[in-house]
């Protein structure tokens, strides 16, 4: 039998991608009665809403209506929220506004020109308040309180404790800590959001069309906000998604503000984003402060760390968040054997927009802190970053590791990858280029980032947030669960239907790879079915495209039906040929003998026999073919009295190593190569891997680099076009060596871990490495990003001012 499994095969999807004959949410609902929307936003970061008046926007012709707050206000409930601080979080502003680009109203007209202009016509007073932007400020006794019924600007606050760090501290040679800091940025997929949104009176249902990516557990809090069923909240995922890198999981509140309008206003209604909207009031990561500090021995072991993390979650904490707070609370050591921990976690809320997921959620502000941290040990105590690294990485017989906070890491070979990232980047012959280039005038840098890349988040680890005593109080959460069906039809062709939510992975290619191989029948005859339905689909709330889920998650699932099919066709083989099923063997189209392959079943007439002749099937076999599987694996348990929580299934390794070359004149960062060393288990699909581990590291290029969502001091938005939120292109896109080792996951039927954030979350801190290391003779520290010229031409001044000052 052909082995198709871990081969590097041409992507199905690309066909009708690249012809034209793709289908997005734009080309969904253009109906004669469809009202297409245009929302208004707020201009002001923190005000009372005095009055609305859409008395002129009315009156236009083609216009439908305006929906207000106060319109909706007793038709929906706030949305639920994962902490016990009572935000009231609605899809429109309701008395206040707490951020620039907050939605006031909503006007549906017969198309969006006319939506637009109408907009312009609704009067609205504010009272303005003060705002606060800072993360740090916001908790202080003064700050200016976003919410009166909470109390605090503090929405979600846990310490947790592992191990004997006090211990740990007392008895190290040296301390080394630092503050960090790590910007807001989002994600800018070619498609922003859009939404399709038709109430149907008759069954009192809404049927929406959105390309919300998941999670859905928040199909059942969009259902709550509606007080309807969750039955009778049907939700259509387009089968193309232009890209979402975790944000279109912020879509949720527009999904439920474009069906309420569609119900109080009588039609369907359409609302797509356009860029402005989406910058200003999409969904972006959070950034964060991160105080640290390491317990170090003079060989540069680290025994201890202690952690201050402040997470600003904008103006509202909404759903999944605060998951990019505790996401990787797991992996909290990294890579790292470091067996004492304590952690003192924030959710804050200031006058930005709302956070959710974004590719790496977590990862990256994490990684920021603690791979600076081991590069800041090996400065003080004058020893090479790698040897650093190498004193402490989880050594191969350690695995299954258990870190301190409670993660088990499924299986890895650290040392090699890593020594394989030097080695590919030839890491001595830079030290000695550098010390060359530098006598020339010249500025050179290398960073170095290990890091652990968490994929298939356990259901449970949200729960972190709040205290075991109030964990008890609700239903426990665990698992991790994914599910797909896959069907035969009487002539033999197969439909594999899944709810991953593809986004452009290519999991239509890696799913048809999978019951190809394991069915033994070619790709051609496999149709892949994308388009997630939660009337029709098999799915459960994990079910999504986030937290690199696919290759751990989805593929088993996909791989457990079709082994269920298999099975189904071994026993009817079996059955009409007399023998036993141990003695049938799989190929080329048939189940044969293995000792006699002239005694056979063609695979197209055992499924004909299944619809056409169920009397013929084995006593107590169903007739047709059609197999369900939901996985999940054991691993993902909630968490305990003690806080442990493994909060993701599988876990990779990267490894990387970047050189940097900056300007003196123009203070410009240029990388020189990236080489980039993974370890996610056996590959499903080569070629489709490491497009994905390009798309990540172009992102993580771009949070290093260029990409912020920047405020000023008083809360105002200061990126809402491309032209001042910058994005890597592809000639910003550097050099790139991959390479890859494999571990293969004991957890997963085909071994696979995810790998599609890895990148992401270690190139920011990889770069911001190898800048340190450039500037590391001028005692510049990087402790803030984007590297962008100002930042660094600022350094650089302030760096020549100290050495000519008195």
């Amino acid at each position: 039998m052909t082995k198709v499994i871990g081969k590097s095969a041409t992507r199905v999807e690309d066909k009708r991608l690249l012809t034209g004959q793709g289908t997005y949410i734009d080309d969904l609902g253009n109906t004669t009665n469809t009202g297409y929307a245009a929302i208004l936003r707020s201009p002001h970061p923190h005000a009372y809403i005095i009055s609305i008046d859409p008395t002129e926007a009315v009156k236009m012709q083609g216009v439908k209506g305006v929906v207000t707050g106060q319109d909706i206000k007793d038709h929906v409930k706030p949305f639920s929220v994962g902490v016990t601080a009572p935000v009231k979080y609605f899809p429109l502003a309701i008395g206040k506004v707490r951020y620039v680009g907050e939605p006031v109203a909503i006007v549906v007209a017969k198309d969006r020109y006319t939506a637009e202009d109408a907009m312009e016509k609704i009067k609205v007073s504010y009272k303005q308040l003060p705002s606060i932007v800072d993360i740090e400020k916001t908790v202080q006794e003064d700050a200016p309180i976003l919410h009166e019924n909470v109390g605090s600007n503090i929405a979600n606050h846990r310490q947790f404790h592992y191990g004997d760090v006090d211990k740990a501290f007392k008895e190290a040679d040296h301390i080394v800590k630092h503050k960090y800091k790590f910007p807001k940025y989002t994600a800018t997929p070619v498609e922003t959001y859009g939404v399709v949104a038709n109430y149907d009176s008759a069954h009192n249902q809404y049927n929406v069309h959105a390309n919300f990516h998941g999670p859905f557990i928040i199909q059942a809090i969009m259902a709550q906000s509606l007080q309807v069923p969750s039955n009778k909240l049907r939700l259509i995922i387009p089968k193309d998604i232009g890209g979402s890198y975790g944000i279109k999981a912020g879509l949720f509140p527009y999904i439920v503000l474009c069906s309420i309008t569609s119900k109080l206003l009588g039609c369907p209604v359409k609302w797509i984003e356009d860029r402005q909207e989406h910058l200003s009031s999409s969904a972006s990561g959070t950034d964060r402060v991160t105080y640290i500090e390491a317990a170090v021995k003079n060989d540069g072991k680290v025994t201890g760390l202690r952690m201050k993390l402040m997470d600003n979650v904008g103006a509202y904490i909404r759903a999944p968040e605060p998951a990019c707070l505790y996401r990787n609370h797991a992996n909290s050591t990294g890579a790292y054997d470091i067996p004492n921990l304590n952690i003192e976690a924030f959710a804050v809320m200031t006058n930005k927009s709302p956070t959710g997921l974004i590719r790496g959620y977590g990862g990256q502000e994490h990684y920021f802190a603690l791979e600076r941290i081991m590069q800041l040990i090996a400065k003080e105590l004058s020893l090479d970053h790698s040897e650093v690294i190498r004193k402490n990485l989880i050594k191969k017989q350690q695995f299954p590791f258990t870190t301190a906070s409670g993660g088990i890491y499924d299986s890895g070979d650290y040392e090699n990858s890593f020594e394989l990232a030097l080695l590919t980047g030839k890491y001595e012959n830079f030290r000695k280029k550098q010390a060359e280039a530098r006598k020339n005038g010249k500025i050179l840098g290398v960073g170095l980032a290990c890091i652990v890349e968490p994929s298939g988040s356990n259901m449970g680890y949200i729960t972190v947030a709040l205290t075991p005593e109030e964990r008890t109080k609700s239903l426990p959460k665990s698992g991790a669960s994914e599910a797909a069906t896959v069907s035969m039809d009487p002539l033999g062709s197969v439909n594999v239907r899944i709810s991953t939510a593809p986004t452009g992975q290519g999991h239509e290619t890696v799913a048809a790879q999978i019951v190809s191989e394991v069915l033994g029948i070619p790709r051609e005859q496999i149709n892949i079915i994308a388009e997630l339905d939660t009337a029709t689909s098999p799915w459960s709330i994990a079910s999504g495209s986030y937290s690199s889920r696919f290759a751990s998650l989805g593929s088993s699932a996909i791989y457990y039906a079709a082994q269920k099919v298999r099975n189904k066709l071994f026993n009817i083989t079996a059955s009409q040929l007399g023998v036993d099923v141990s003695e049938l063997e799989l190929g080329e189209g048939f189940i044969y003998v293995r000792d006699n392959p002239a005694k056979k079943f063609p695979i197209k007439r055992l499924a004909g026999l299944a619809h056409w002749n169920p009397l013929a099937l084995p006593e107590g076999m169903e007739p047709g073919i059609y197999e369900t599987h939901y996985y999940t694996p054991q691993a993902a348990e909630p968490p305990d009295d003690n806080d442990l929580i493994n909060s993701s299934v599988t876990y990779g390794f990267v490894a990387d190593m970047v050189t940097v070359e900056i300007d003196p004149d123009t203070a410009e960062v240029k990388i020189i190569d990236y080489f980039t060393v993974h370890d996610a288990g056996k590959l499903l699909n080569p070629l489709i891997a490491d497009g994905q581990i390009m798309g990540g590291l172009a992102h993580g290029v771009g949070g290093a680099l260029y990409e912020e969502l920047a405020y000023d001091k008083n809360g105002q938005f200061l990126t809402g076009s491309f032209m001042d939120y910058l994005c890597p292109t592809a000639p910003e896109i550097p050099n790139v060596t991959i390479k890859h080792t494999e571990s293969p996951s004991p957890l997963t039927p085909l071994g696979a871990k995810g790998l599609g954030e890895g990148n992401t979350m270690s190139a920011p801190v990889a770069i911001a490495n190898a800048v340190s290391d450039a500037l590391a003779h001028l005692d510049i520290m990087i402790d803030e990003l984007p590297l962008s010229p100002n930042r660094i031409w600022k350094l650089l001044n302030e760096a020549k001012e100290k050495v000519t000052a008195p």
